[in-house]
């Protein structure tokens, strides 16, 4: 489920040309760029993109509600799995009642519930990554046009996953900034309709 958040880096570095042109604002007095929420005036930003995700509003309530669905799931995983076990006793009493033939037919149905059983849960499951997956993209979406104007106030050109690169200076990680400013306009992602 961990997923580097490798083409919002690639567009951001595609849509470099054009944003350059529009540079960060002016300090009026010395007439250089007025640097970005931190203070960063670099060609370059690093950004942890989990930990944007992870860290901020939207990401936390995504977290929150796949948590809680997840634990839904393995609480009725346990309720299926009791009543599995229950029914396979059950057989095995009665085994010794049956012939042979009707123990198999009943051995096979039970057999196949289980398997039916065991897809369903896990169809329900992928599901549930399915649904994060989905969230992680609405969240890139939301944070592509914010974290370009952290590009064009920082007088960035690219913004690289900091992870990917071997060394570099922490002034240029942009992390905090960028969670606090996507809280600021996206907040937790949902509308008040939602």
């Amino acid at each position: 489920m961990r997923r580097a958040f490798i083409p919002l880096v690639m567009m951001l570095a595609g849509a470099a040309p054009g944003l350059a042109q529009h540079g960060p604002v002016a300090d009026p007095q010395t007439n250089t760029p007025a640097p970005a929420r931190g203070g960063v005036i670099s060609p370059v930003l690093t950004i942890d993109s989990e930990r944007l995700f992870r860290d901020s509003a939207f990401g936390q309530r995504v977290s929150r509600e796949i948590e809680a669905q997840s634990e839904e799931l393995a609480a009725e995983n346990r309720e299926i799995e009791a009543a599995l076990e229950a029914e396979e006793r059950e057989l095995t009493e009665k085994r010794s009642q049956l012939k042979p033939a009707q123990f198999r037919l009943l051995a096979d149905a039970f057999d196949e519930k289980v398997q039916r059983t065991r897809a369903e849960q896990a169809a329900k499951n992928r599901a549930l990554s399915e649904a994060l997956d989905l969230e992680r993209e609405r969240f890139l979406a939301a944070a592509a046009p914010v974290l370009e104007q952290l590009m064009r106030n920082s007088d960035a050109a690219v913004i690289l996953e900091r992870r990917r690169v071997f060394v570099s200076s922490s002034a240029i990680e942009v992390t905090d900034g960028a969670i606090a400013l996507l809280d600021e306009t996206i907040g937790s992602g949902l509308t008040d309709a939602e």
